[in-house]
């Protein structure tokens, strides 16, 4: 769909688009309506003074689809000007200038004289521009969640530094797992024990957080993101990490100065980065067997029903052959298509939060989180043609062990919550609608980039030297 109303010079779009890429479709159009879509029209109208004007989106995407004149097209018109057939058809995009923005350009839907794509008015969607999502707060966060690596001597001075500025500076209530309380260098400390007393603890998978922390806070390094992300299987608060641990790709904070970066967010003036996570059900198969009586009274044996667990995950979806010394086997289908088995060590199903964890390990491209993918990466395939592939995220893949297979397989959801997966079981995955609010240092790009320089140490060379005079001569 090519509706876009635009603010010049702010780089916020609102864009609306066609969520269903296979309803596609090819019509008849007047030559008038596609010589300039309506969107340039309006985006060139925005650089010469002309206030903006409302584009309408209509159910037929052209004349000859209703009958009549397109309405809502054009709405915004200027003196027409000849064009000679020689011009090139990129002319007409030689006024626009591009806004900062990380959505692209909004396609063309007209494609020659007389034809142009079938609008889906059913199947749309508004995306705001990436780079114009910023934080704020419908009312004062007043609770927090602090999550801090456990049994690291190093962080309990961070730690405790930071709990006394939030609940005595800041009056929140501070949320915390039990068994960090639990460490003898917090319980024994007679100073903190007032502070400790301030506390709501929680234990994992025994209490429900949702609706009850305003935003969360990260000491350590990755891993307490991706623990954080475990703890909410629906809606997450919004998560600021500080860099506090080994490696930190997803920490961009520094701890020496929490309380004006904390007070800053609290006032919520910070941009964020929304992290897609993955839903993934396991179904396994339950083969117990069940008598009961039919309609006419005889005796009938059986199955039960499947029974399924459902885990929302950050990074990846690990299949692999565990402890077996043979290939691990498995069918990989999208889209309920069978599109390839897999044989060798297993599989990573990634998030683009993920691209850059275990699968760019094994030899799969670094995605940029804002792009919407799923990345589905070979772990050691007995094949050389055998490459990572990039799909949409909005396709539904399904793994389960071939019909053939020698062996079992082990699925693991961001390294926790190891499982066997037996024949007939099955493994579905797709893009979670509750992705992770991550908070950023500076922006959503500048923030990537440093991490990938910093921690991957990303197209780390030598120099080359330049030529001198003398070798200029040769």
């Amino acid at each position: 769909c090519d509706t876009l109303i635009g603010h010049g010079g702010s780089g916020s779009h609102e864009l609306t688009v066609d969520s269903s890429p296979a309803s596609g479709c090819l019509l008849r159009s007047s030559p008038e309506w596609s010589s300039e879509t309506s969107w340039i029209k309006a985006r060139r109208s925005e650089m010469d003074g002309v206030p903006e004007a409302r584009m309408e989106t209509a159910p037929f995407c052209c004349p000859t689809c209703d009958g009549g004149e397109a309405p809502g097209r054009g709405l915004v018109r200027r003196n027409k000007k000849t064009r000679s057939l020689s011009t090139s058809s990129a002319s007409c995009y030689s006024d626009f200038r591009r806004t900062q923005s990380l959505h692209g350009p909004s396609p063309v839907t007209t494609f020659g004289p007389k034809a142009c794509m079938l609008q889906n008015p059913h199947a749309v969607m508004h995306i705001q521009d990436p780079a114009s999502q910023r934080l704020t707060w419908n009312k004062p966060p007043k609770s927090v969640l602090v999550i801090k690596k456990i049994r690291d001597a190093s962080l309990l001075q961070p730690f405790k530094e930071l709990c006394v500025f939030l609940t005595e500076v800041k009056n929140m209530v501070v949320y915390v797992e039990k068994k960090v309380l639990d460490d003898p260098a917090i319980s024994d400390d007679e100073n903190f024990g007032p502070i400790t007393k301030k506390f709501c603890t929680f234990r994992e998978d025994l209490d429900d957080l949702s609706n009850r922390v305003d935003f969360i806070i990260c000491l350590g390094g990755d891993g307490t993101l991706l623990y954080a992300s475990s703890l909410f299987q629906e809606s997450v608060p919004p998560v600021m990490a500080f860099h506090l641990g080994s490696l930190g790709f997803l920490t961009p904070f520094k701890f020496d100065s929490y309380q004006s970066q904390l007070t800053q967010i609290i006032e919520g003036n910070a941009a964020i980065i929304l992290r897609s996570r993955l839903k993934v059900q396991v179904f396994k198969e339950n083969w117990e067997k069940k008598d009961g009586l039919d309609e006419m009274g005889i005796i009938q044996t059986t199955e039960s029903a499947r029974k399924a667990m459902q885990f929302q995950v950050l990074n990846e979806v690990v299949v692999d052959r565990g402890s077996s010394p043979y290939l691990s086997n498995v069918d990989l289908y999208l889209d309920g298509h069978l599109i390839t088995t897999v044989q060798g060590d297993g599989l990573i199903v990634s998030t683009p939060t993920g691209s850059t964890a275990y699968a760019v390990a094994a030899g799969a491209s670094m995605i940029h989180p804002n792009v919407p993918a799923i990345m589905i990466t070979p772990i050691c395939p007995h094949s050389l043609s055998f490459r990572p592939i990039v799909v949409p995220a909005g396709v539904e893949l399904k793994i389960m062990l071939s019909r053939d297979a020698r062996n079992m397989a082990w699925v693991s959801f961001d390294g926790r919550k190891r499982q066997e997966i037996c024949h007939g079981d099955s493994i579905t995955i797709t893009t979670s609608c509750f992705p992770v609010p991550s908070i950023c240092f500076r922006d959503p790009v500048n923030d990537w980039f440093e991490s990938l320089a910093q921690c991957l140490h990303w197209n780390v060379r030598k120099r080359q030297n330049h030529f001198g005079s003398e070798d200029e001569e040769f």
